[in-house]
Order: C-alpha cells, then structure tokens, then sequence
C-alpha cells in the first residue's frame, strides 16, 4: 500500500520536475544566447572602432615619421627632396594649364552649336524621328533620397524635351525597409505614365552597381542609349538632345559625359567652393585632357552609354567608385568617350563638412582601387582590332600613377616645412625666403611658373563658370586654394590607408 502511495506521488511530481527541469535548460539557453550577443555585440563595436581608427593613426604616423626624417637630415638632403617637389608640382601646373588651353577649343566649338540651334528656336540638326531610344536610369538608395526622389521623376517626365515615343525613365532604388506611403506612390506614378516610366525595387540590391546591373541583366528594353543619373539630378531640359546629337554625328562614340554643374553654390561657403571645383573639373580639365590624351571619362552621372555596352560592360560592385572602374574598363575595352558641355545637368553639393568629408574619402579610396587595377593600360597590349597610343599611355600614367604619387609630394613637402620651422623657426624675412625657396634663383621661375599656370586655370574657370557660382567666389577660391590642395592631399591619403587597412564600410552622401 505504501509503495503504490509512492509511486503516485512520484507520478505527480514527475512533471513538474520535468517543467523545472526544462526551464532550467531555457533560461540556461537564453543566458548562453545573452552572453553570445553581448560578446558579439562587443566584438563588432571593437572592430568598428578599429576599423575606424586604423587609418587615422596610419596617417598620423605617416606625418610624424616624415617630419622626424626632415629634422634628422641633413640641409643637402632636404635641398633634393625640395627640388623633386617643386618640379612636380611645376609638371602638374604645366599639365593644368595646357588643359586649360585645350578645353578653350572645346568651349569655343560648344558655344557655336549652341547660338546656332538657338537662332533656330532650339531645333537641333537631328530630326526627332531619327533620334535613338533613350532609357534614363536614375538610381537611388531610397533611405537617403526619399525626400527628393519623387521631385525627380516628375521633373524627368514632365521637363525634358524628348520625343515621348522615344524615351523612358527608369527608377532601380533598393532600401533595407519599407518606405511608405512614397513606395506606393511612386508605382502609382509609374502607372500614372505607364508608356515613359518603369519604378523597379531591385532584391538584393545593397549599391549603385547592384540597381544598374538588374537594369543590365534583368530588365528588356529597345533602348539603343541608356543614361545614368544620380537621384539629385536635374537635367537640362535639351541635355538629352545634345547628347544624341553626338551619338548621331559619330558612330564611332560609345559614352557621351556631360557637364555637372552645382546647383546649391549659394548654399553656403562650403558649396561655394564646390560648386568652383566642379565648374574647374567638368568645363575645364575632363573637356581639356580629352581633347589633349584623345580619352574621355565617364564620371558616374550626366554619362550616357550605347546600351550594348553598357550591358557588356555592367559594374563592378566590389568597387567603392565603380564609375570609374566602368570608365577605365570601357577605355581598356577600346570605347570612345568624349565631353560636352552643353549636355548639362544640376546636382546637389554636401553642405556639411562631415558629409563632404566622408563622400571624398570613398571617392580617395575608390580612386585608389580603380587606378590599381587599371594602371596596366599604360603598358599593356591594346585589345585586338583597337589601338592605344602613346598620348592616350602618357594621359592614363599621369591621371592613375601622378595624381595618386602627387598627394605624398604635397604632404612631403609639408612635412618638410613643417621640419625647418621646428628647427630653424625663421626669425626674419631672410630666413623665411630660405625657408621658401632655399636661397636658389631657379626656385623662383618654378614657383612664378606654377603662379601664373595657376591663373591662367582660374582665368578659363572663371569665364566658365556655370550660372550659380557667383565671379567673387573665384577669387575666394584662389585665397584659399593653398588649405583646399593640402586637404585634398590630406584625403587622398586617407583614401590610401583606408585601401591598405580594407576598409570595407559605404557611407552614403546625405541629400535634401
């Protein structure tokens, strides 16, 4: 009686162990998974951090190590490492100032096609019914843009005049969580204007290159040009037609790059500065070194493709600028590339200095990336049925191999300075011209020279410069140019270190 009483105690208390015992199993789980997250947690926010910090102290060190060289050495060393300087920065100016030379010719010959379709009431040489089918495709990362995007499109569709039977706007977007209702709206608005618009929320996307790859692999199209633009564009109305109106003057062309012009330059002084460097770089020196090395660049927006290459062709998302990369690919492919500045569109400057600082590091590193596996093209075999020339070598040497050296020689020289003024702080106007020019006439014509090659640049810019930069900002700009050319060195430095520590992380450019 007592061994049956026993076992039905023991029945009933059988569950209940058996509950304590598998709470006991899960809260020891749930405490072994809190320690996993809180260690992996831990260990992401060291490796951020170390991520983070490792090119900073690289380029510190960097600056420390070659001030501590200067002061050891002796003033003849000094004198060499002075001259290497100067002359390449002479070489540089040189190479500036002819670009500036060439890019007038350009300048000259756009500004006669467009007085004489002007004289005409805008009615270009190509009749409408013989112009290409263009696609735009307007890529955007939807977290970032939302707040523009839907302006965009309207702008796109409503704005540029194109014949409407032969035009499309494409928007590929990708974004890590739903956005709505601006989701919805913009399928809406694709239905809306079901025949121009196609809206494609591309899976998987997680960059530029993902979007315009899908547009590539995935999506069917008649399109015999396609165009690419950055989600902050405007582009000029006719842009489309100055563009074609290349592609039908000669077959032979594969990509047309337009010019970039900031359309926020009086937001404030930073944008200022900006909007000068992009009037400087897309009406000066891409239009100038294409006509002075025969080789145009794609610049990743305002650049319109034969769409059979571009689909040969695709990009490369493993790269931080993967413009670039698809431009120094298509030139090693044997592609035509030319620049016009009438092909015009508007975007958007960072406005803050941390955003503009984060937008030029990915650009430093993924300038970096691109110039290392592309610099074979200055002595590598051309591809078969194309011919690379010698101007066409020496061009992609100076653009991949001396603007990349050129960063280390400013900061070199900084250091350098740097050096003297620690050791031998000048005390009067004697020292300090010792200091400049270490008592050697040559000096002189060189740093007049670079002077007046430096003009002469600023000169062209500023009868180039775009509606929105105002004259009294290139003066500004002059003043300050010397604190622009040591940062940019600076960040091309940064670019360097971030290439050398693998840093992997992508930070979008803010837009509003």
């Amino acid at each position: 009686m007592e061994k049956q009483v026993d076992v039905e105690v023991n029945a009933l208390q059988t569950p209940v162990q058996t509950n304590r015992s598998s709470e006991r199993r899960s809260n020891v789980k749930s405490g072994l998974k809190k320690v996993y997250q809180d260690v992996f947690w831990a260990f992401t926010t060291v490796s951020d951090g170390v991520q983070d910090w490792t090119p900073f102290f690289l380029v510190l060190s960097y600056f420390v190590f070659s001030t501590t060289i200067y002061m050891n050495a002796t003033s003849g060393i000094n004198e060499v490492f002075w001259f290497i300087y100067l002359m390449t920065n002479t070489y540089i100016a040189t190479a500036t100032v002819i670009e500036s030379i060439t890019a007038l010719g350009n300048f000259q010959d756009s500004k006669r096609a467009l007085d004489k379709v002007a004289k005409k009431n805008w009615v270009f040489p190509t009749a409408d019914n013989n112009l290409p089918r263009l696609d735009i495709i307007v890529v955007a990362y939807l977290p970032n843009e939302q707040d523009i995007v839907m302006d965009r499109l309207k702008y796109l569709l409503e704005e540029i005049v194109y014949p409407r039977d032969r035009y499309r706007v494409n928007l590929l977007y990708n974004t890590p969580y739903a956005i709505e209702p601006l989701e919805s709206d913009l399928f809406a608005l694709a239905d809306e204007y079901a025949k121009n618009m196609r809206v494609v929320k591309v899976p998987g996307s997680k960059s530029k290159a993902d979007n315009i790859n899908y547009y590539c692999n995935v999506i069917q199209t008649d399109a015999q040009i396609s165009a690419i633009f950055d989600c902050d564009h405007y582009p000029h109305p006719y842009a489309p037609k100055w563009a074609m109106e290349q592609f039908c003057k000669d077959k032979e062309i594969d990509i047309v790059q337009g010019r970039c012009v900031v359309l926020n330059a009086n937001d404030n002084f930073l944008t200022s500065m900006i909007g000068v460097e992009f009037d400087k770089i897309y009406a000066v020196s891409h239009p100038g070194r294409s006509a002075m090395f025969h080789f145009g660049l794609f610049c990743g927006s305002n650049g319109y493709w034969r769409t059979s290459l571009l689909r040969e062709l695709k990009m490369d998302d493993s790269m931080l600028t993967e413009d670039i990369d698809s431009a120094l690919r298509a030139f090693g492919h044997g592609a035509k590339a030319v620049h016009d500045i009438n092909v015009t569109s508007f975007e958007l400057a960072p406005v803050t200095m941390s955003a503009f600082w984060k937008q030029r590091l990915r650009w430093s590193q993924g300038w970096i990336q691109a110039s290392m596996r592309h610099v074979h093209l200055v002595w590598s075999r051309s591809r078969e049925g194309k011919h690379r020339t010698m101007r066409q070598r020496f061009g992609i040497f100076s653009l991949l191999f001396v603007r990349e050296i050129s960063y280390y020689l400013i900061t070199q020289y900084l250091c350098l300075v740097l050096s003297v003024v620690i050791t031998e702080f000048p005390k009067n106007g004697h020292d300090l011209y010792k200091l400049v020019f270490f008592q050697y006439p040559i000096a002189w014509w060189l740093f007049i020279f670079s002077l007046l090659a430096f003009v002469g640049t600023l000169w062209v810019t500023f009868h180039f410069r775009s509606e929105f930069c105002r004259w009294y900002t290139i003066p500004i700009f002059a003043a300050t140019y010397l604190p622009q050319l040591v940062l940019t060195a600076v960040i091309g430095l940064f670019g360097h270190a971030r290439q050398v520590s693998k840093y992997i992380k992508w930070n979008p450019t803010p837009r509003n």
